[in-house]
């Protein structure tokens, strides 16, 4: 039986040789990419991993996943990894804005375009990365501000005592998102800021700050922002042991719109949610295959995002948020 597969083989390969050549379609390899992702610390982190790896699937681009856990020294290993793999485009959600020269400079010196994602970098050359491609960390703090003047007027308020969970520190949402709030508000005389307190994006941490501030301040407390929905709903926890009732003793206002904050704000005991969309997957893998093309992208891209809020009378339509 072989040996007539064999004999088979051989015909074929004759006759084919004897026909005119025929052109051969060849199909274009697979464009690989990096991915650092900082780490899995909240719902919106694990949607963002998926959406990346979705994203990836469905433009036909081969992915390098790699988690470092909240640890930049583990991202900065991560990319060397890709360069060494001379990967085509190289992408990174960074945990702190510092630190990051001397990496990127190698891999721009290997000819690979560097996409930020989510979050920034600060570096002494600019043209270290090609584009950022997440959210406007100043407009969502500004929208916190404006939320809050507008709360204050309906309720005809004329003091209110603010206490903030920030974010990692050093972390562009957390810089960005502070300087956003305090720019809309600080003009007000009536919002005075008792402390800003940072919780890692942390629910554990969001539970462990607001139980500071709770035995620190207790009822003076007027309103809570928070940076993000997981250090929200560990805030929350603590707000209701000590018998206060959030929603109304405390105005909270929290950043992210993961499915357990429009459920809250649903169930009144957060008063605004502003989103920090996860689904970034789709923008960043279009930029990729731009970049590995030679073309440029736009420096700044950022998704469409909303603010849900008290305000709102269609919440209950509001579709599944996936995370």
């Amino acid at each position: 039986m072989k040996f007539l597969r064999l004999v088979i083989c051989l015909l074929l390969a004759a006759l084919l040789c004897g026909c005119a050549p025929v052109e051969e379609k060849v199909q274009p390899a697979s464009l690989l990419v990096g991915y650092s992702q900082l780490g899995s610390e909240s719902a919106f982190r694990l949607r963002n991993s998926q959406d990346m790896q979705d994203a990836a699937k469905r433009h036909g681009i081969s992915l390098m996943f790699e988690n470092a856990n909240q640890k930049q020294e583990k991202q900065i290993e991560a990319i060397r990894s890709f360069i060494a793999y001379q990967v085509d485009v190289i992408t990174v959600a960074p945990n702190v804005e510092t630190g990051w020269d001397n990496v990127l400079t190698e891999a721009k010196n290997a000819g690979i375009p560097v996409v930020l994602v989510d979050r920034m970098v600060t570096t002494q050359d600019d043209s270290l990365y090609a584009c950022y491609i997440g959210s406007d960390f100043v407009k969502q703090g500004e929208a916190a501000g404006e939320y809050l003047i507008r709360k204050a007027n309906d309720l005809g308020m004329d003091r209110l005592n603010i206490v903030e969970i920030s974010g990692t520190l050093d972390s562009t949402p957390m810089i960005e998102r502070q300087s956003g709030f305090a720019q809309v508000i600080s003009d007000d005389p009536r919002f005075t800021m008792l402390e800003s307190v940072s919780g890692d994006f942390l629910l554990s941490k969001g539970r462990e700050c607001m139980e500071y501030l709770i035995k620190k301040y207790g009822s003076e407390i007027d309103v809570l922002y928070s940076h993000n929905d997981s250090m929200t709903i560990g805030a929350i926890e603590v707000i209701e042991s000590a018998g206060l009732v959030p929603g109304k003793d405390i105005i909270i206002i929290t950043i992210d719109g993961e499915q357990a904050a429009i459920d809250l704000l649903k169930a009144g005991k957060v008063n605004c949610v502003i989103e920090c969309t996860p689904y970034l997957g789709d923008l960043v893998m279009n930029a990729a295959k731009k970049l590995a093309a030679g073309e440029t992208v736009d420096r700044l891209i950022h998704p469409d995002e909303r603010i849900f809020s008290d305000y709102d009378t269609d919440l209950e339509t509001l579709a599944p948020r996936g995370y």
